[in-house]
């Protein structure tokens, strides 16, 4: 299993989301901006709901490990 990606590498990659944002909207903003596959494995790891901003895609990225 992969380490969690860095917080800021993780937000680099979802800038411009418009939150709530749901996990496949993650996903796609994230490949969209380059995103290498520790972050895209990592958000495909996080429960499937809307996440109302960075931190709480952050978190769930965390606690999905």
């Amino acid at each position: 299993m992969a380490d969690a990606p860095n917080p800021i590498q993780l937000q680099k990659h979802l800038k411009g989301v418009d939150y709530p944002a749901g996990k496949s909207d993650l996903i796609r903003t994230a490949r969209d901006q380059g995103a290498d596959d520790n972050v895209i494995d990592a958000l495909e790891r996080i429960p499937d709901r809307q996440y109302d901003g960075p931190n709480a895609v952050s978190k769930a990225v965390t606690q999905a490990r």
